[in-house]
């Protein structure tokens, strides 16, 4: 492939007249694909890689290699460099404002002759490159050309408009990527599939990593860093490399002054990591790497933690680790002063506030004011903190840390990409409106497969105005840019269900253990009372499997490995994982029931299990075995993706069949309740005993009632059970109704009782369980509903500049049933935005006295822990008795930010449930 420079590119210049225009510009007629030309002036190496990249997606768009200037050239430069300047002036273009911009280009379109030049001019290195990439996106070329196998597709045409382009500054300066926790995909893959050669994550990886940054408009890495990694200084080409793509180098909250402790500070030759002990040695090592990166494009992470992600040696209190802390700071920069030689306050630094360090930041550790303060996330989304209104004043401003893949306690997240995108939306955007805006990374994990969430994450920090779409809105616009028009609408609410469900509980999550110590894995929480819950998480996920397979088998050729990375794996994995453990819990269940299908559960298992087995084999095969290694099934073997050990029962000594139902206990019988004048639906189930074929059928039904089947076979096919749903159609008055069913020779009564009616327009008691959807109301002035987000599709949110006690959410409702009970008030485990707040709400219930609910946790406490497996904060008021009849409720924001997901009234011998139940309105 020829790629000419600036010299070269004299002899495209043929003759030169009066600049013409025109509505279009065709790059490729079929048989001519444009040249492309850059001029290296200021720009190191970056522009010829720019070049470099943007000749291959022409090619790769138009089967034809760019080569000498014929028709068109696309020129590539810095505003200033000489070519540039020469046809600005040409046509005329004033391109004195890109100075001192930052990453901002202009595309404009010069025709002299008969010759035409686009040109993309830069106000640095990085302006000129994202006006390559652009060029190539609009043209066709996604960004996940390379990382999910999105192949550019031939065309006919290529064609620009001629208008001048000038982009838009980065709404937030640094913007990118953590590689982290890459034990099981990232460093496997490249040291035995992509790199064997350098058998680990160097420089051929990192330069895909830096054309996918450059693709994704993200300009800072924070690089690899596990003990399985070879550091990125511990190979020389990398750091280079990074700089040949004008790549920002930072390093984590564990790594100050670019070190990576795991593979450098070896205890054994060195000492102890222990400052207290050990400072010349340390102060000596930082120094070290200070003078050998000083010529490079660097943020500086200052501070101290211990030699991986844990507290510093040495400090036993509070006190201590802060004198520590503020003693090291002020050392660090001393060193960077002396090895810059300029002040400290002109090279660039971050501080982390990353568990102990926003703690010691939060008891007085005074951080220098040109340094940017980086709040962290609390490892599964929910900002921890953000800064009061002097700390948003800083002159080193702030900016988020901030996880999409986790290791660590209470449980890691490291197999799928599961964080809600409209989570991102909502924390991120508290960022942006906090003026949190300096620096955004996120812990990308193996990069795949977090494909979606990472552009999401970046698109919200290159332009802030993508808050102004909803994430529905952009995942649509991801998925027709990639897949085409066609499904695009499909597939994003396809996907919006996958991360609803696991927004109610991760797949990772769902062995309901934990990690650091790791426990065992018990039965799950959807599996109480009937079953139910478990049958209606399995029927949504197949719901989901089953689509995402029909649309695979629509989509062209050239977009199935894509679309299984992206769409099909996520789907298929999250189901067959969910369907193992539920199935192997309902089979426990029914087994306790005496059920005949309790096998059959066990063997519905297996087969999700070994299903998982060849889904994962099936994507490390793609693309000839161009991925092999990257997918893990069960990252770091933890328990929840054990293959269990199958269990069998033998047939019960019972004969005949049974009903299941979970109802209220009405006249000494298990009884289903229905309230008059609301239609509703209910499960029940009849089930033999035994693994031998009964026939059945409805022998008696009741006026206003209709079952979904009056007859069938209990047999193999469905594994001698039949589940069924009783309507009520709201017409029946009040009282109590028998159904019958004939099975095996028994008749098996099916009780029904229809409740006074209730009032209309008000929710009201189900099976002793009230569910009050926070957003389904009026907000008020001091509440604001957020869509999208919650186990109900919107939650309200506190207003981010709430003072003191808001106006009220109002809400009404009605009970059949006079008993006591508990009233749970439901919200996202969120945070305080600063230490002089909290996350607190009051609760009036009939004109009572308002109660305080407190709804934060402190650290990594038990609360925290569930609050973050479960996406829930849970804040409840015993109530002695509740009267029946008709019910208001006050819910009063009394903090900025706090974020009620729904309420619920579960009366006393309500069902045990995990997630919200289905209002009735």
């Amino acid at each position: 492939m020829r790629i000419f420079n600036c010299a070269t590119f004299a002899l495209c210049v043929l003759s030169i007249a009066l600049p013409a225009r025109a509505a279009e510009t065709v790059l490729f007629d079929g048989h001519t694909i444009a040249g492309v030309v850059h001029d290296d002036h200021g720009a190191g190496k970056t522009l010829s890689l720019a070049a470099d990249l943007l000749s291959r997606d022409l090619t790769a768009l138009s089967g034809q290699t760019p080569g000498a200037c014929t028709k068109v050239c696309i020129v590539v430069g810095l505003y200033d460099s000489s070519i540039i300047r020469k046809f600005a002036k040409i046509g005329n273009l004033d391109l004195s404002d890109l100075k001192g911009q930052w990453e901002v280009y202009r595309r404009a379109v010069v025709k002299t002759g008969d010759k035409t030049y686009v040109l993309i001019a830069g106000s640095d290195r990085r302006g000129a490159v994202f006006g390559t990439v652009d060029l190539s996106r609009q043209l066709g070329v996604s960004p996940w050309e390379w990382w999910a196998d999105v192949t550019p597709r031939r065309h006919d045409r290529l064609v620009i408009d001629d208008a001048t382009v000038t982009s838009k500054s980065p709404s937030v300066k640094y913007r990118g990527i953590f590689i982290n926790d890459e034990d099981w995909g990232l460093e496997p893959w490249a040291a035995k599939t992509f790199d064997p050669k350098t058998g680990n994550i160097g420089p051929k990886t990192y330069a895909k990593v830096f054309e996918l940054m450059w693709r994704l408009k993200a300009n800072t890495l924070w690089p690899a860093m596990h003990s399985v990694s070879t550091p990125f200084y511990g190979n020389p080409g990398n750091a280079p490399l990074a700089a040949d793509y004008a790549v920002i180098v930072g390093t984590s909250h564990a790594e100050p002054m670019m070190r990576n402790n795991l593979r450098e500070w070896d205890e054994s030759k060195k000492g102890p990591f222990d400052f207290t002990r050990n400072k010349a040695a340390i102060l000596d090592y930082w120094r070290q790497r200070v003078d050998q990166v000083k010529g490079y494009d660097n943020i500086y992470t200052v501070g101290l933690r211990g030699i991986h992600d844990g507290p510093m040696q040495g400090a036993s209190t509070m006190e201590e680790r802060k004198a520590i802390l503020q003693n090291v700071i002020g050392l660090q920069r001393d060193i960077l002063s002396q090895v810059y030689k300029k002040p400290a306050s002109e090279v660039p630094q971050v501080y982390v506030a990353y568990h102990e360090l926003q703690e010691a930041y939060d008891a007085g550790l005074k951080v220098p004011d040109d340094v940017t303060l980086m709040w962290a996330d609390d490892n599964y989304g929910y900002i921890r903190r953000f800064g009061d209104a002097a700390e948003q004043t800083r002159a080193g401003g702030s900016g988020v840390y901030y996880h999409l893949s986790y290791w660590g306690r209470p449980h890691d997240y490291l197999w799928l990409g599961t964080t809600h995108p409209a989570l991102i939306h909502e924390e991120m955007g508290r960022a942006w409106d906090l003026n949190a805006r300096r620096i955004w990374i996120t812990n990308s994990g193996d990069i795949k497969p977090i494909e979606y969430l990472t552009q999401y994450f970046l698109d919200l920090a290159f332009d802030a105005d993508t808050f102004k779409e909803t994430p529905r809105e952009h995942l649509k616009g991801f998925m027709a840019e990639t897949f085409g028009p066609e499904h695009a609408d499909e597939l994003a609410g396809l996907m919006l269900r996958y991360y609803d469900l696991a927004f109610a509980r991760r797949p990772e999550f769902m062995g309901f253990g934990q990690t650091e110590w790791v426990t065992q894995n018990r039965h799950t929480d959807f599996v109480q009372s009937d079953g139910e819950e478990a049958q209606s998480r399995i029927k949504a996920y197949q719901d989901i499997q089953a689509e995402a397979e029909a649309i695979a088998a629509d989509i062209p050729a050239d977009r199935r490995d894509a679309f299984y990375e992206l769409v099909l794996y996520p789907a298929r994995a999250s189901a067959e994982l969910n369907t193992r453990i539920l199935k192997l819990d309902l089979a426990d269940l029914y087994a306790g029931q005496q059920r005949a299908s309790a096998n059959a559960y066990v063997d519905q298992a297996k087969a999700a299990h070994d299903g998982l087995v060849r889904d994962t084999a099936a994507f490390n095969a793609l693309q000839n075995g161009k991925w092999q290694g990257m997918m893990d099934m069960q990252p770091r073997r933890l328990p929840v993706f054990d293959e269990p050990v199958w269990p069998h029962w033998t047939d019960s000594k019972k004969d005949g069949c049974d009903t299941a139902l979970f109802g209220q206990w009405f006249n000494d019988h298990n009884t289903l309740p229905f309230v008059e004048g609301r239609p509703e639906t209910r499960t029940l189930t009849l089930y033999g005993y035994r693994t031998t074929g009964q026939t059945w059928k409805l022998s008696q039904g009741a006026q206003g009632f209709a079952l979904s089947q009056t007859s069938g076979t209990l047999d193999a096919g469905n594994a001698y059970e039949q589940r069924l749903t009783l309507h009520y159609d709201g017409r029946e008055s009040s009282g109590d109704h028998t159904l019958s069913l004939d099975c095996g020779g028994q008749s098996l009564p099916v009780y029904v009782r229809v409740l006074p009616a209730l009032p209309q327009a008000t929710a009201v008691e189900d099976n002793r369980i009230v569910t009050l959807p926070a957003a389904a109301i009026d907000p008020g002035t001091d509440w604001q509903k957020i869509d999208g987000l919650g186990s109900t599709g919107a939650v309200l949110r506190a207003r981010l500049n709430l003072a003191g006690q808001g106006a009220p959410a109002v809400y009404s409702f009605a009970t059949s049933t006079e008993v006591g009970g508990t009233l749970k008030v439901i919200a996202l485990p969120t945070h305080p935005l600063d230490p002089a707040k909290g996350v607190r709400v009051g609760v009036s219930l009939d004109g009572a006295p308002m109660q305080v609910l407190d709804l934060s946790t402190l650290g990594r406490s038990d609360a925290w822990r569930q609050n973050v497996l479960t996406n829930t904060a849970v804040a409840a008021l015993p109530l002695r008795l509740l009267k029946a009849g008709s019910h208001e409720l006050k819910v009063y924001p009394l903090d900025p930010g706090v974020t009620l997901d729904r309420i619920e009234i579960d009366l006393d011998r309500a069902p045990g449930h995990y997630t919200a139940m289905e209002a009735q309105p």
